[in-house]
């Protein structure tokens, strides 16, 4: 029985490797080429290659999944605890009173349109809701933390992270010549990027064209909007368990239960970096960490993909990006305006 227990041990780890292996190899690639092309960025390299190298992983589905499904989980939450360490909570309160109502009036659009509109396109709720915090919040590090709060399957989270990107790139383009022609200064310009673009390599691309004080300001308005991921997924994750029906537990068991370890982590990494207990080193190689691990995650996400499936949902969850996309960055400059005048 020992004997047989041993072989049955030494059997899982090399099944354990091989999902995670594959996610690491082209996670890192993904890295590398997310520094040549930042406008791109890792986690769409990651998610649409592994995508594409999905009929292979699928063979071998048995031997992969346990490796890939570590990787969508552990690695994935531990991505966003490392993320924590870029905040600085001073700097992120100190954002002038200004661009508080725009942050959550644009998140609050975007969320009720990811719902309302979703609906009325036939979008899957989970798609939906991953499309909407992507927008709405912060992209791929959004949707990182939604993910294990709805428990969402690989086809929808790759399909998410698709459509986010697509519109990112468009913003890029289209967001600094069209800041010139309503003539916006540095300050109005920032808050526009750094409210309406999701991905941070995104923001800096757009605002650092406009000039280097429109960067510095959409930047600081971009980590203010990571912390929105906090109140976001505890209410994915309230609303998650209420529809398991799960069973009834004590105050205590049940608070904890809602309260993802992950983003109590996140916060305590920020809080120690806000102490200035996290030494400017180790800020960048947490922050380098943090993409690494997001890379590695979304890489086992697209190698989990059923392509069939993300065929047979069509172009509506696309349409549904696109507006949720040019809904946030009007209510964006409508907001602005209407707070100027």
């Amino acid at each position: 029985m020992i004997v047989l227990a041993e072989m049955r041990t030494r059997r899982r780890a090399p099944v354990q490797a091989a999902g995670l292996g594959a996610a690491v190899l082209l996670g890192l690639a993904a890295t590398v080429a997310g520094t040549l092309v930042p406008v791109v960025g890792a986690p769409v390299f990651a998610v649409v290659v592994g995508v594409l190298l999905s009929p292979l992983a699928r063979r071998r589905s048995e031997a992969m999944a346990p490796g890939l499904s570590f990787a969508k989980g552990l690695v994935l939450q531990l991505s966003v605890v490392f993320l924590g360490a870029q905040l600085s909570l001073d700097e992120v309160l100190s954002v002038s009173a200004a661009s508080l109502p725009v942050m959550l009036g644009t998140l609050g659009v975007c969320l009720l349109l990811a719902w309302s509109v979703g609906r009325r396109l036939g979008v899957p709720r989970d798609l939906r809701t991953l499309i909407g915090v992507g927008t709405g919040i912060c992209g791929a590090s959004a949707i990182a933390a939604a993910t294990p709060a709805i428990r969402a399957k690989s086809n929808d989270v790759a399909y998410a992270i698709s459509t986010i990107f697509l519109f990112n790139v468009a913003a890029v383009l289209v967001f600094p010549p069209l800041g010139h022609a309503l003539g916006l200064d540095a300050h109005a310009f920032g808050l526009f990027a750094g409210t309406a673009i999701n991905d941070t390599s995104s923001v800096v691309a757009a605002a650092g064209a406009y000039g280097q004080d429109a960067a510095g300001y959409a930047v600081v308005v971009k980590l203010a909007r990571t912390l929105m991921i906090i109140p976001i997924v505890l209410v994915l994750t309230t609303l998650t368990r209420r529809r398991a029906d799960l069973p009834e537990m004590s105050k205590a068991r049940l608070a904890a239960s809602l309260v993802p370890w992950f983003l109590v982590a996140f916060l305590a990494v920020a809080a120690l970096n806000t102490g200035g207990l996290i030494p400017t080193a180790a800020q960048a190689a947490l922050h380098q960490v943090a993409l690494l691990f997001i890379a590695i995650a979304l890489a086992a996400v697209g190698l989990s993909t059923d392509v069939a499936a993300l065929r047979r949902a069509g172009a509506r969850p696309l349409l549904l990006g696109l507006i949720l996309w040019a809904a946030v960055s009007s209510t964006s400059l409508g907001l602005q305006y209407l707070l100027a005048r």
